[in-house]
């Protein structure tokens, strides 16, 4: 791999960019990257060119020698680079708006990455990712793909199952696990150990210790569980913990509590408080800090976005693939008979060791029983669905839908997912060609 690392930065113009830009500052003893290329479309250019003026400014206040690009030409960011990461939102946050308030309408929950929601936004994204995996194909073959666009896995998977390159998804979430319990024992992350097992945002801890003690009994018994800022803020059933002995993603509080979010999410959307406008004001606020040319660090306000830490997770794992550290970091990875009820295809997110060629996922020890019904249902549901995204068929669409467990009327599911893409046709050419029906 090349001395002089040179990393691509996919929507540099992303609100998140700062965090990302301070970890390739605090490790660049171990990640000596001299080139860093933030690349956005033409619709971002105004926030590429705040948050990349910002960028340039904490590397000069740095004083390393890392020189910060800004292009809206995507092909030769590509060029050449070691790792390329992506943090872009096909639609902006207009589309995320769509994602959240349409599915309300036909009873049904409305999230950016679960449920009907999550799947109009992998429509819309993993075209755009297979473009640029085609793109490194020819630019940059040997160059890693870390892949934050959500929805991760199954945009890493059907990365994965239709190009040629290395690619590896990654989530904030198990960073946000770590955080909680470091937070909660007063301990460094370093002597914190937990077993991840499932899918991305669907994943189960079932091991927890501390210097190899176990901590879980006594985690069961805290139902506040770690959360992010974008989930409803719900305590977990105390009998549904000790049974499934493990604690669940705060998303899966989206199954578990359905009734009772999606009475929040219409409250929330009569006030026009939906996460979407939540963050638009989030990020209003932080590109007018951006703004300011004494600002010369990632501000504390950044860490009100849910996608918080993400960086340290991003940087985190290129400095592994980097220096072959063989470290376990939590990813979404090919199955390869992981999880014996799942297609080897099928991306999971479970423990990997991470060395130079890539990680190789951890044996996992526990999944619990009473889970597997529902990780095979989601990923059967998230199978249907890449498949629709690259074919364009409505039909197989709607048979995702209709085999999501959030979606409880194939009939609604129909006229919702029609009412959908005709409000996202500007980013779903695939579904209006002649005979895409099909």
């Amino acid at each position: 791999m090349a001395q002089k690392l040179k990393v691509a930065v996919i929507g540099g113009g992303s609100s998140y960019t700062p965090e990302l830009i301070e970890g390739f500052i605090l490790n660049y003893s171990t990640f000596p990257v001299r080139e860093i290329v933030l690349v956005d479309i033409e619709e971002g250019f105004r926030k590429l060119s705040i948050v990349g003026q910002l960028a340039q400014r904490m590397v000069a206040k740095s004083g390393l020698p890392i020189e910060v690009k800004l292009t809206l030409d995507r092909r030769s960011a590509l060029a050449g680079a070691d790792f390329v990461s992506t943090q872009m939102r096909v639609g902006m946050l207009e589309a995320r708006g769509w994602d959240e308030t349409i599915p309300l309408k036909y009873g049904m929950i409305g999230q950016e990455t679960t449920g009907p929601g999550g799947m109009m936004k992998a429509l819309r994204t993993i075209p755009v990712l297979l473009g640029i995996a085609r793109d490194m194909e020819e630019l940059c073959p040997d160059a890693w793909l870390l892949n934050f666009t959500n929805p991760a896995g199954m945009v890493t998977e059907a990365i994965n199952k239709h190009s040629g390159i290395k690619s590896i998804g990654l989530c904030n979430s198990p960073i946000a696990a770590y955080k909680w319990l470091s937070s909660l024992y007063q301990v460094p992350q370093s002597r914190i150990y937990c077993e991840f097992a499932g899918l991305n945002h669907l994943h189960f801890i079932s091991k927890i210790t501390i210097d190899g003690k176990s901590k879980l009994p006594e985690l069961l018994a805290n139902r506040d569980g770690y959360s992010a800022r974008n989930v409803p803020q719900y305590e977990w059933n105390a009998s549904l913990l000790r049974s499934l002995g493990s604690i669940p993603s705060y998303y899966l509080k989206y199954f578990y509590l359905q009734r009772e979010i999606l009475e929040e999410q219409l409250a929330s959307a009569a006030k026009g408080e939906t996460r979407a406008e939540v963050v638009q004001r989030l990020e209003d606020e932080l590109f007018e800090l951006y703004q300011d040319v004494n600002l010369a660090e990632k501000p504390k306000q950044l860490e009100l976005r849910g996608g918080a830490y993400y960086s340290e997770a991003a940087v985190r794992l290129m400095n592994s693939l980097y220096n072959n550290s063989g470290d376990i970091q939590t990813l979404n990875v090919a199955n390869r008979g992981i999880l014996d009820f799942l297609p080897d295809d099928a991306c999971i997110e479970v423990n990997c060791k991470v060395l130079k060629n890539g990680p190789v996922p951890m044996p996992v020890t526990v999944v619990p029983p009473a889970v597997k019904g529902l990780i095979h249902a989601v990923k059967t549901y998230e199978q249907l669905a890449i498949e629709a995204a690259v074919s364009g068929s409505r039909d197989m669409a709607l048979t995702a839908l209709a085999h999501h467990p959030l979606v409880p009327s194939v009939n609604d599911a129909e006229a919702m997912l029609n009412e959908m893409l005709e409000r996202n046709k500007a980013y779903l050419p695939q579904f209006f060609q002649p005979g895409a029906g099909q």
